[in-house]
């Protein structure tokens, strides 16, 4: 089933795989898109991956989380980024853009703002982010629609809000961060207002017929975070309100060994697929196609997946950094596992500005060249 031809609001997908969003950190340092990240993702689109999805992308410069971040918050960005578009459609691939704000977690020493968002509280880098007023929510829902408005005239074939890993739309969504008391906090149809404000707008920027595509997490994994009960609730409210697809993923900086990039060597079929459960309730109650992630590395789990209707696509993240072209190698027959160690290995090279790349692939490739 992986390699069959399939439809998202007018958008064909040549297959169900989908490379997750991953922050590659080969952006320009003022956010527009560079020929290394362009040349990435016409790889994944050579490697036969059916969506790809660009790693988080700030819509304002305040929600800028790391460096060498892509952004899309201002017109400038978009003949840049029409040159990725170009180049993945040259190569029979679709590309979506991830838009996100950092909320709490926007680096200060990068944005040259204080980090805001649902409540005061003390952020990841120990940093205290203070409250947003209405103003500022007013303002950051318009920042969402004009972003999704340049993504359109950039090319992409789709919009995904981020609304996972603590992030702002997640910190709105989740007791752990949002303490508010007033439209915006409490329930979580409150606690989704801000989300469901920046559904509309950004529908209103793309348009009925243009593919809108949500990330979530299936459960925080902290005390006092979203649970999978809301999971399923929001994503209900969110097939009333218009969404195409919805990935399910999971975890904060806050969650510990249960954060979404979880280390440690997947050996057996039987450890593969973090949110499988969780998915199993989405099923039960909501028909918008899902879209799961999370320690699947193996063909004949994937198949199973499809085929038992626990979810409708897989993606990927860290197996397709170490093998862009891992889809394609299964289509080809050889259907051997994903070579990925989830060593985590691959996120420092990008953090030392080389950019996102598997360590231990390129060792090997060292070796082979000598």
């Amino acid at each position: 089933m992986l390699f069959n031809t399939i439809n998202i609001n007018g958008m064909t997908l040549m297959n169900r795989s989908v490379r997750s969003a991953t922050w590659e950190g080969l952006a320009n340092e003022d956010g527009t898109t560079s020929y290394k990240l362009n040349e990435y993702m016409a790889n994944l689109a050579r490697g036969g991956v059916g969506l790809i999805i660009t790693g988080l992308t700030y819509v304002s410069k305040d929600g800028q989380t790391a460096p060498w971040q892509l952004g899309i918050d201002r017109d400038e960005c978009v003949p840049g980024l029409k040159e990725m578009t170009d180049v993945v459609h040259e190569a029979n691939g679709k590309i979506a853009v991830q838009i996100s704000h950092g909320g709490i977690e926007s680096d200060p020493a990068l944005t040259g703002y204080v980090p805001q968002g649902p409540s005061t509280m003390e952020n990841n880098s120990h940093e205290l982010a203070l409250e947003m007023n209405e103003e500022m929510i007013h303002q950051v829902c318009q920042n969402f629609g004009y972003a999704a408005g340049r993504a359109k005239e950039a090319g992409f074939d789709a919009v995904q809000l981020h609304g996972a890993h603590g992030w702002l739309l997640s910190q709105f969504l989740s007791s752990y961060y949002n303490k508010r008391n007033d439209d915006y906090g409490g329930s979580i149809e409150n606690k989704a207002r801000l989300l469901l404000e920046i559904l509309h707008i950004t529908r209103a920027s793309v348009g009925d017929t243009f593919p809108l595509l949500i990330k979530l997490n299936s459960s925080d994994y902290i005390d006092n975070g979203f649970t999978v009960d809301e999971m399923v609730t929001l994503s209900m409210i969110l097939e009333k309100a218009g969404i195409d697809a919805i990935e399910m993923t999971g975890g904060t900086r806050y969650s510990g060994k249960y954060m979404w990039v979880r280390k440690g060597r997947l050996t057996t079929e039987a450890e593969e697929v973090y949110y499988k459960e969780a998915a199993h309730h989405y099923k039960e109650k909501v028909r918008v196609p899902l879209m799961l992630v999370g320690g699947i590395r193996s063909y004949p789990v994937v198949e199973r997946l499809l085929s038992d209707g626990i979810t409708d696509y897989v993606s990927f993240s860290r197996p397709l950094i170490r093998e862009p072209g891992l889809i394609n190698r299964w289509k080809s027959g050889d259907t051997r596992r994903s070579t990925c160690l989830s060593d985590n290995l691959c996120r420092q090279p990008a953090f030392n500005g080389q950019g996102l790349y598997c360590v231990v692939e390129k060792k090997l490739q060292n070796r082979r060249d000598k």
